[in-house]
């Protein structure tokens, strides 16, 4: 049976031995001649090759020497025979000896027979050689001394490395090991007396999780994390942590797409962050009420927010991520942008998008990048430059796809979507923003989400779907309080409306000009000059052409103070008709 041993690149014993020990059936005829030839070894020899296996498949000449009980001159003599035996072989010889097993499957076989006991002890003392051969680089060795720690029960010692070995996978976006070291810290503080510094730990646990979880798509267990974590600072009494929670509730109702429910945990971390003069947490908090009011249609608000974060981040590192999944340079940006766009400042948004994008690419960390480049792609829908917002689009949705961002999948799909229904592809369209919507990653964007595939399905000119799809995105953004997508559905419901037989013109006119009210409320310039369009079509069916003309004008001079590019063509080839 063969094995497979690029579990996680880069970390390259811990992981293979842990999948040999914990996955692996080993054939019994294969395993009883592994044990037949094993067995003929001598005592000394059998010992050295279990200490070997609790190793790992790769074996460092200086850490064995540490473990093995022996003089150097026996350790040698007993490595040659091994190597003669076929059990073990030099993998290499500088910068360090090290060797390997020839077989994974013997390595398996010689740690399997060890007794628990001497297998606990030798998993300590391998713990206890790495801090001394490797004494000045033991970042480098975590990964190693989280597994033998834990292996060895050093409880207290299992813990501090299982949650450095997380945040050095989470840095590197190595998730899915992230979860797994954070999650094995957590489970370690089980075996540790119930005290302040372990409760403390087990809502810093929780908190460093959430990031990966998050990017993992992993909500519920994001929820269940937050709530213990909850409990825990609020027994503490600990005011920072209970902040630091709050903002995270925050940030996972506004995911949800219920920012009306993550407006009060995210008020009252600001607040607490303001009182504690906390710096990170302010950056954070900010962040997350910014894009609670942004979904809430409150854009001027949220870039009030924004800005006031934008401001804090001067002169700091832009890699800096303060316990967030993306770089807070990036992230704190993306409210900013995207009401920018709604406003109609599209000009300025692109300019800082492209610049958020600048810092992403320079980071290089694979969350913010997704999150530029929908950032871009969303920009340019506005602008009605598809031709731009598609590739970014497509980039966006392959590294969701090969880095396991499957948080941001659906809003990839529905982007990338809505950019093929007004370049013509509309059987393409309809493909990804059905997936988007029957299967979405996130709901933070759900109802406009909602609102592009009905959008889809009236230019597929399947009216009756379109219009069940519009009905329930007004629905959903009346219950969830979501003024923009409110206003957005409503303008929707307009132009469906404005194209059934027989014209009904008052329930068309009502649906535009309530989209219009709503747009002009909250300052929506791209929207208005929509709701605009829209009428002006409609009194040009009507054959009322003095409103036609009325309504037209003003919404293609909106769309050329704004450069909306094909919006503006359609536009102007509308108005072109009138004469």
């Amino acid at each position: 049976m063969l094995v497979e041993t690029k579990v996680l690149e880069g970390e390259r014993g811990v992981y293979r031995l842990a999948k040999l020990i914990d996955s692996i059936q080993v054939p019994a005829t294969v395993q009883a001649v592994l044990a037949a030839r094993f067995d003929r070894l001598s005592p000394e020899e059998k010992r050295l090759l279990q200490a070997a296996s609790v190793i790992g498949e790769d074996i460092p000449f200086t850490l064995l020497s540490t473990i093995a009980e022996l003089s150097e001159e026996e350790l040698r003599r007993g490595l040659v025979h091994l190597q003669a035996a076929e059990f073990l072989y030099e993998a290499k010889l500088f910068p360090d000896l090290e060797y390997t097993f020839k077989h994974g499957l013997t390595c398996q076989v010689a740690y399997g027979s060890l007794v628990q006991d001497r297998r606990r002890s030798l998993h300590a003392a391998v713990v206890e050689g790495i801090e001394r051969v490797y004494s000045g680089r033991l970042t480098e060795q975590v990964e190693r001394l989280a597994h033998h720690a834990f292996r060895g029960e050093l409880w207290d010692k299992a813990v501090v490395y299982c949650r450095q070995a997380g945040k050095k996978a989470a840095a590197r976006s190595a998730n899915r090991e992230a979860v797994t070291y954070f999650e094995q810290a957590l489970g370690v503080l089980k075996h540790l007396p119930l005290n302040r510094v372990t409760l403390t730990l087990g809502v810093d646990l929780r908190l460093e999780l959430r990031p990966s979880l998050l990017t993992l798509g992993e909500q519920e267990r994001i929820v269940e994390h937050l709530s213990q974590a909850e409990s825990l600072a609020e027994e503490l009494g600990d005011k920072r942590r209970i902040g630091c929670v709050l903002a995270d509730m925050s940030a996972y109702f506004s995911r949800e797409g219920e920012d009306y429910r993550a407006v009060s945990p995210g008020e009252r971390a600001l607040a607490i962050a303001t009182e504690l003069g906390d710096f990170g947490l302010q950056v954070i908090a900010l962040d997350r009420l910014s894009r609670v009011y942004m979904g809430l249609g409150e854009y001027r608000r949220a870039i009030a927010l924004c800005e006031r974060s934008t401001s804090l981040l001067e002169g700091k590192p832009v890699g800096e991520r303060f316990g967030m999944a993306s770089v807070a340079s990036v992230v704190t940006r993306i409210p900013l942008v995207l009401s920018l766009a709604e406003l109609g400042d599209v000009a300025n948004g692109i300019a800082q998008g492209e610049e958020v994008v600048r810092i992403a690419e320079m980071v290089g960390q694979l969350f913010s990048l997704v999150g530029a480049y929908l950032l871009v792609s969303h920009i340019y829908i506005v602008k009605g430059d598809l031709e731009k917002a598609t590739p970014l689009a497509e980039r966006s949705l392959d590294i969701c796809r090969n880095a396991e961002i499957f948080s941001e999948v659906s809003r990839a799909v529905a982007q990338l979507g809505y950019a093929y229904l007004h370049l013509g592809r509309v059987a393409d369209a309809l493909t990804l923003l059905e997936q988007a919507v029957k299967r979405p990653t996130m709901r933070r964007f759900y109802t406009l989400h909602v609102c592009w595939l009905g959008d889809a399905y009236l230019l597929a000119g399947r009216r009756e779907e379109a219009h069940q799809v519009a009905s329930r995105g007004l629905s959903l953004a009346r219950h969830k309080k979501e003024r923009g997508y409110e206003a957005w559905a409503l303008r929707l419901l307009g132009e469906i409306a404005s194209r059934e037989e027989p014209l009904d013109i008052g329930r068309a006119e009502n649906h535009h000009r309530q989209a219009l009210a709503v747009a002009e409320e909250l300052g929506m310039r791209p929207l208005i000059a929509h709701c605009h369009i829209g009428l002006g079509k409609l009194y040009q069916r009507s054959g009322n052409l003095r409103l036609a003309k009325e309504h037209l004008h003003n919404g293609v001079a909106l769309m050329r103070a704004m450069e909306m590019g094909l919006w503006l063509e359609r536009a102007e080839a509308e108005l072109n008709e009138l004469g």
